[in-house]
């Protein structure tokens, strides 16, 4: 790298742990610290009362503290990755980076705890002595053997999980790797050799994991740098290198690599050669880890073996080994549900966990992190990326279901379904909400229509849709496009076979549709050679035809082009005298719960019968997620304090309401500060008919509408749901360019749930 390149990477790095604070970590109060009744709840008097029910009972700690969902990274730096032993000082800013980690992933509190003790014995009663203070203890970056030490102490006198990452998380996501690896290759762990460098904590642990996962003990050799561990051998032995010692006249790696399956190096940099290799067996793994400089470099591999399976420990290569991917959701399931230790069905649950992820269909939400790189199963993608959020719900409740299992589960849960649920909608932030919608729609099969089915969000939503909802997609788009963009996303789903396709270029019902359509148009201008090439070229009308024949049940469009546009086309073939567009919809899922908010599209400048319909509509829509409706009527005018174009309209509108006798709660004409804050609200209008926080805020022209979304979606850090086309019988929606395939599996659930549904 030339140095110009070096030195912006180290003042970025720098920067990034100054700026704009120094460090990584602050520590943010969670209960109001407002008034003196606050203080005297959280501290004195009132802290007593928890400090005694503590007392009592024990395991009360996690209901009134932290505990439970805290845990404490521990180090004394004396074997930080690729440093070596810089100390504990040193080592913070690596404790922090692993704190983070937690909190991302799994959303579980960290401290990090630099030690100054080089003393195995003496670090172990620190740590012991921190177990009043936290529900797990991560130990990190000790150096062997005294890492063993410390561990085994620290298990044996505590009654929480020990768990020490550098051994046990790189056992676990190697075991996940090599399992998927044999699949691909075809073979079976007792059948396969293994050869392994180094001999530290993390390749004993990696070696103890596979031998529970089916190798024979005979089957393993392990060199370190003093050669071939055999029995009788002095120099640089431990106990845990003893366990793998051959009795055999090999000494060195270069003789015992002859016929090996699998190579597991953490060791150092230029360790295996490329002749080594070429001794291997057919089809040979190498699992070269070490860090930032493998044992061999992947390029060199594939020149003496270009069927190999190769996993580094870098991210520049496929099939990176991240402890990532374990650490924080074994951690996660074993807090939930109170384990007293990490034991090994835990691990192993966590192994095939990580592994069967990684055989699934990619999530939308990882290709969208990895943009570009390939993430079909096999070869190149044995196991999933960090950033899958699936990772949550998979691995966490298995590792719970093996606490409970074995017995170690102080907190048991009552509904493992229901608490891989609760974890995925911690992650797909939109899940919990719309819950309701999901289960709704599974009460009948509707066939929808993706009108831009080459698009590879629709092509994903599509693949969740049939594993998850019992809807049927139906895309349109050139057959071909679809098969290859689905096999370069990693997608199974093929035309045809799992879902029907409709061909704009070439298709046997062409004739039929731009008949229809010019039936419909005829006379609104529209001549029979317009109708042959709209029907030719335009998918929203594709779409629109197909539902107003009754081949499709809804359609879904709009993930490029104007909003407006498409609107057009449903109106023209869908809308009646029964079906008008009457308001579009954005849900927005925030961290303090969801907002509703309306008319984002439709009317740009609306009358007030159309904010009442659109206020209607929006109360019919809300009780469809499992609310009551609480729905503010905004404007920049309060309560009849201004004489402005939209204080009139809303003031309008309520008395089109208040006339009607309607069954859900609404108020205005009022500010959204207001709307929000009860205890605002109630000092300006005390007699108010709204309780509480406003769910769902209407305004008097798409503009505030339209602008309160985008700001809530990009500042405020709030997730879309829609936008919803309200009024036209759920026969149609139509999204925006912004969406996600996430987003259109939740427009795919709001599509299929039956009109009967809606309340």
């Amino acid at each position: 790298m030339p140095d110009s390149r070096i030195d912006n990477t180290k003042q970025a790095a720098l920067n990034y742990h100054e700026f704009p604070k120094p460090g990584k970590l602050e520590v943010r109060a969670t209960k109001p610290m407002a008034n003196g009744r606050d203080l005297a709840l959280a501290y004195s008097p009132g802290v007593a009362e928890a400090c005694l029910e503590i007392k009592a009972d024990p395991t009360t700690a996690s209901r009134y503290t932290a505990r439970g969902n805290l845990v404490a990274v521990v180090t004394n730096g004396t074997a930080v990755l690729g440093l070596g032993n810089i100390g504990g000082l040193a080592s913070k800013p690596v404790m922090e980076g692993k704190a983070v980690l937690f909190k991302k992933f799994a959303n579980i509190d960290c401290f990090d705890i630099e030690l100054n003790e080089p003393d195995p014995y003496k670090m172990a009663d620190i740590v012991c002595a921190m177990e009043p203070t936290f529900g797990a203890i991560n130990l990190e970056d000790i150096k062997a053997p005294d890492c063993f030490i410390v561990e085994k102490i620290c298990r044996e006198r505590m009654n929480i999980p020990v768990f020490h990452d550098d051994q046990h998380g790189t056992a676990i996501v190697v075991g996940a790797a090599a399992t998927n690896a044999l699949r691909v290759t075809g073979k079976k762990f007792e059948d396969i050799k293994i050869v392994s460098t180094g001999g530290g904590a993390a390749g004993i642990a990696c070696l103890n994991m596979l031998l529970k996962l089916g190798v024979k003990r005979e089957s393993v050799w392990l060199v370190d740098i003093a050669g071939l561990v055999y029995e009788g051998r002095t120099e640089e032995m431990t106990p845990q290198k003893e366990c793998y010692a051959q009795k055999t006249e090999l000494r060195t790696l270069a003789e015992a690599i002859e016929g090996a399956d699998l190579f597991l190096g953490l060791s150092g940099p230029g360790v295996l050669k490329p002749e080594m290799v070429a001794k291997m067996a057919k089809r040979p793994i190498v699992f070269a880890l070490a860090n930032p400089t493998p044992e061999i470099m992947p390029d060199d591999v594939r020149k003496v073996a270009p069927d190999a399976i190769i996993a580094t420990g870098r991210s520049d290569y496929p099939n990176q080994v991240n402890n990532v991917l374990c650490f924080p959701f074994i951690f996660r399931g074993a807090l939930d549900v109170g384990a007293t230790e990490i034991n090994d069905d835990m691990q192993i649950a966590c192994v095939d966990g990580i592994a069967a992820l990684a055989r699934a269909t990619t999530s939308a939400e990882a290709a969208a992190a990895y943009k570009g790189e390939q993430m079909t199963f096999g070869a190149d993608y044995l196991i999933p990326k960090p950033f899958d959020p699936r990772l949550m719900g998979v691995v966490a409740s298995a590792v719970a279901k093996a606490a409970m299992e074995t017995d170690i589960a102080t907190r048991p849960v009552e509904d493992l379904k229901a608490y891989k649920t609760k974890l995925d909608g911690s992650v797909f932030r939109s899940a919990l909400i719309m819950r309701p919608v999901f289960e709704a729609a599974a009460t009948a099969m509707r066939k929808i229509v993706f009108t831009e089915g080459e698009d590879e969000r629709v092509l994903r939503a599509a693949n969740a849709m049939l594993e998850e909802t019992t809807d049927k997609p139906i895309l349109i788009g050139r057959p071909d496009v679809i098969e290859r963009r689905c096999k370069r996303a990693g997608l199974s789903i093929r035309p045809g076979r799992d879902f029907d396709l409709v061909n704009p270029e070439r298709d046997p019902r062409y004739r039929d549709y731009w008949n229809t359509y010019h039936e419909v148009m005829q006379r609104k201008g529209v001549t029979p050679d317009l109708a042959k090439a709209i029907l030719r070229t335009n998918t929203t009308a594709i779409g629109a035809v197909m539902v107003h024949r009754e081949e499709a049940d809804s359609m879904i469009c709009g993930t490029f082009g104007q909003y407006l546009w498409h609107l057009n086309y449903v109106q023209q073939l869908l809308g009646n005298t029964n079906l008008h567009p009457v308001g579009a919809l954005s849900l927005m899922v925030l961290e303090d719960g969801p907002l509703f908010i309306a008319d984002t599209h439709i009317h740009s400048e609306p009358t007030a019968k159309q904010i009442a319909e659109n206020i209607i509509a929006t109360a019919r829509h809300v009780r469809r997620f499992g609310l009551a409706p609480k729905v503010a009527l905004c404007s920049n005018s309060q309560f009849g304090n201004l004489d402005s174009t939209s204080g009139n309209l809303m003031r309008e509108a309520l008395k089109i309401l208040d006339a009607q006798k309607l069954d859900f709660s609404y108020e205005g004409e009022m500010h959204t500060d207001a709307a929000l804050d009860e205890t605002l609200r109630n000092r300006i209008f005390p007699n108010s008919r709204l309780s509480g926080a406003a769910n769902a805020l209407i305004f008097a022209n798409t503009d505030a509408a339209s602008a309160t979304r985008n700001i809530l979606k990009m500042k405020g850090g709030g997730l879309e749901v829609g936008p919803i086309l309200m009024g036209m019988g759920n026969r149609a929606h139509i999204v925006t360019p912004s969406i996600t395939a996430r987003g259109l599996l939740n427009m795919s659930a709001i599509a299929g749930t039956p009109v009967a549904h809606y309340g």
